[in-house]
Parts: structure tokens; C-alpha cells; sequence
């Protein structure tokens, strides 16, 4: 065989992925997007419904560690399957539901599968390819996040508006049926760890280049979801109310690139990268606290942090991949409960900020947990992003598949 076919990605079976992380981050976003319609058919006020989102989140950041660790034994495609057969209960029980306690009952549940199915995801494309490969391969599994931030959520709120908003969670639940038989057709399966080869959740926590990694994680999410939840009324003060819509495209346009950028350079770049996309995202925070009142200032800052975060969870999801060897999804779900936790920590610390402080005090918190950020970036060129050594896909450089040691 070939070099040139052993080094084709196998894009069938990692589109699979893709669509998989799409109807994740879909169905946890959607009520975003269908607020008022779904608040006036359950007899609930708006800001009850936005809860629907934080229970979603709740139920991946409790769900993702045990169910991880108590299914390690478990074949991964069976497994996978269970996970996304959740979003297919979840959303159908959220289109039929006339009660609101019913709905949050099902968005937990979906929330439980997503925080399952998060742990799953870069651990199974990074097992279909070599190692040279797996940057690349988690970036295509990851593009359908970005997709569904900046496609997905706008599509699904105008054909709500046109149909309502139960149809737009039936429509996810024929989507994840759909993808069940595509997994079932095209995805390889692979076996679960071995009794004798599972590790604690305590063991993998002090793999070297874990906790730094995780800390990062937990920084620069945190950053970006403070901004991010309240970028309406940060707007606002810069009197840009009007044009949310436009400056959340220009973000969802640049963080497609973002992706891009990192699917192909990340595999000999990871470290470099991820250093590069903090401090864009800090100088791109900088400018909004200085000149967020100018328009055009607004628009190139968004366009920055855009393309700084589009990759970020691919490089995150490859470092620790790499870092933690055979305890990749171990060490994945642990990931997802730091994205989790910074989630909500962003709508909690910039609810505290906007109110006490106002959007003002956004610029210097970000900037101090940026700063944070890249001084453990910085601080981890051993183990979490380690500086690169010799030539990509070289035998002198590439790591044992499994361990992440160098032979």
C-alpha cells in the first residue's frame, strides 16, 4: 500500500463525529435561539427557560466522569450509540412535553448523554488514525461545534419562527436517529479498556501534563464564556445594540477559519498554536476594553477572538488526547467537566461583574485569566504542550500511539 493511502484520513467515519459534536452543541443551544415561543407555550417566563440550557450543562459536567469511568470496559461503538440514542429521547420528550418540569427532566438527560459523548469523541478519532494523524482527525470531529454556533443556532431560531419551536427539537431527534444508522454503517468499533489496564480517576489526574492542561481548559473558557453570555449588553454600552446578530455572524465566520487554521497545522504545531491563540484572544480583549465604543474596532476584535477560539477545543482535546495515552476518554471527561464548570462559572462570575461593576470590569478580568493561561502554556513545554522534536512523523519523533512515550 501506498504512503499516500496510509496517510488518507478516513473523513466517512470522522464526519460521523462531526455530526455527532453538531447535535450536541445544537441541542444544548438551541432554546437560545426559541426563548420567547417556548416560554409562552410552557407558561413559564424567559429567564426559566434559559434554564433549560444550565441543566443541560449540569447534567454533562455530574454525568461525564462516572459514566466514563464506569463504562470503560465497554465497546466503544455500542457505547457511542447509547449516548446519541439520549439526544433521541431527550428532544423527542422535549417535543411532545406540555410541562415545564417534564422538559428540564428531559434536557437533563440529553445534558447526561452529551457529557458522555464529549468523553468519547476525541478518544475515537484519534484510534482511527496514526499518530502523525490525530490533530487533524480531532479537528475534523470537532468542526461540527463551530458549525452549530454559527449555522445551526441561526437556522434552527428562523425555522422556528416559521414552524415553532417544537418541530425544530423533532427535527434533532430524526437527525440523531439518522446518525445512529451512519455510525452503525461507516464507524469502526474498538474494544474498551482491559480489566487489568483501567485507570482511577486519581491515577490519570496526576499523569504528567494533565492538571495544566485541565487549568487551561478551565481559563480560557471561563474567558470566553464570560464575553460571550453577555455580549448583548456589552454591546449595548457601546451602543451596538441593534447589531448582536452581525457581530455574533463575524465571531461564527472567524472561528470556522479558526478550525481551519488549527486542522491543518496542528499535528506539528499544537504548542505554538495554542500560545498564539491566547494572545490573539488577549490582544482581541484588549481592544474592546480600549476601543469598544468604535464600530469598526468591535468588529476586527470579534473577528480575532473568533478565530482564536475556533480551534481551541481541538487543541485542548489533542494535548490532553496526547498527553494522557491509553486514558484519553478518562481524561476527556474530565476535560468536559472543566468546560462544563467554565460554562457555568461564565454566566455566574460576569452575572456578579455586570451588576456590581458593569461591562467594564469584562476587559481586566479576561486579561488576567489569559495572562493566567499563557503562563501555564509557557510553563508546560515538558508535558501538557510540549515544544515539538524533530520533523512530524518521523520515527526519531513520533510518540508511542497509546503511551504518548518516545520509543
Amino acid at each position: 500500500m501506498s504512503a499516500a493511502a496510509t496517510d488518507r484520513l478516513p473523513l466517512a467515519s470522522l464526519l460521523v463525529l462531526a455530526m455527532a459534536a453538531f447535535i450536541t452543541i445544537l441541542t444544548e443551544a438551541l432554546p437560545a435561539g426559541l426563548l420567547p415561543q417556548m416560554a409562552q407555550d410552557l407558561a413559564v417566563s424567559e429567564a426559566w427557560v434559559g434554564q433549560t440550557v444550565t441543566i443541560y450543562a449540569i447534567g454533562s459536567l455530574v454525568a461525564a466522569l462516572p459514566l466514563t469511568a464506569a463504562t470503560q470496559a465497554v465497546r466503544r461503538c455500542p457505547l457511542l450509540l447509547a449516548a446519541i440514542a439520549g439526544f433521541v429521547v431527550g428532544n423527542t420528550v422535549t417535543t411532545l412535553s406540555g410541562s415545564y418540569v417534564l422538559t428540564m427532566v428531559a434536557r437533563f438527560l440529553a445534558g447526561v448523554s452529551a457529557g458522555l459523548l464529549w468523553a468519547l469523541l476525541a478518544g475515537y478519532a484519534a484510534r482511527m488514525v496514526p499518530e502523525h494523524q490525530k490533530g487533524r482527525a480531532i479537528a475534523i470531529a470537532m468542526v461540527g461545534t463551530p458549525l452549530a454556533l454559527s449555522l445551526g443556532v441561526p437556522a434552527g431560531t428562523f425555522l422556528g419562527n416559521l414552524t415553532g419551536w417544537r418541530m425544530c427539537f423533532g427535527i434533532m431527534s430524526g437527525l440523531s436517529l439518522l446518525l445512529m444508522v451512519w455510525v452503525r454503517i461507516k464507524l469502526p468499533d474498538f474494544a474498551g479498556q482491559a480489566v487489568g489496564r483501567r485507570l482511577s480517576l486519581g491515577h490519570v489526574f496526576t499523569v504528567a501534563g494533565v492538571r495544566p492542561v485541565l487549568f487551561v481548559v478551565l481559563a480560557f473558557v471561563l474567558a470566553h464564556n464570560i464575553l460571550y453570555t453577555y455580549i448583548a449588553p456589552f454591546l449595548a454600552a457601546a451602543g451596538m445594540a441593534e447589531r448582536t446578530d452581525l457581530v455574533l455572524l463575524v465571531f461564527g465566520v472567524t472561528s470556522l477559519l479558526g478550525i481551519w487554521i488549527v486542522g491543518v497545522l496542528i499535528d506539528r504545531y499544537l504548542r505554538a498554536l495554542t500560545l498564539a491563540s491566547t494572545v490573539v484572544f488577549g490582544l482581541s480583549v484588549l481592544g474592546l476594553g480600549v476601543a469598544g465604543g468604535a464600530p469598526d474596532v468591535v468588529y476586527a476584535a470579534v473577528a480575532a477572538w473568533g478565530l482564536a477560539f475556533g480551534g481551541a477545543a481541538t487543541l485542548f482535546q489533542t494535548a490532553l488526547a496526547r498527553t494522557a495515552g491509553e486514558a484519553a476518554d478518562i481524561a476527556q471527561s474530565m476535560l468536559v467537566t472543566a468546560w462544563n464548570t467554565a460554562i457555568a462559572g461564565g454566566g455566574i462570575v460576569g452575572g456578579v461583574l455586570l451588576e456590581r461593576l458593569g461591562v467594564g470590569a469584562f476587559a481586566p478580568a479576561l486579561l488576567v485569566l489569559l495572562a493566567a493561561t499563557l503562563v501555564v502554556v509557557w510553563a508546560s513545554r515538558r508535558h501538557g504542550f510540549p515544544a515539538p522534536v524533530g520533523v512530524a512523523g518521523s520515527c526519531a519523533a513520533t510518540p508511542d500511539r497509546w503511551t504518548g512515550a518516545q520509543p
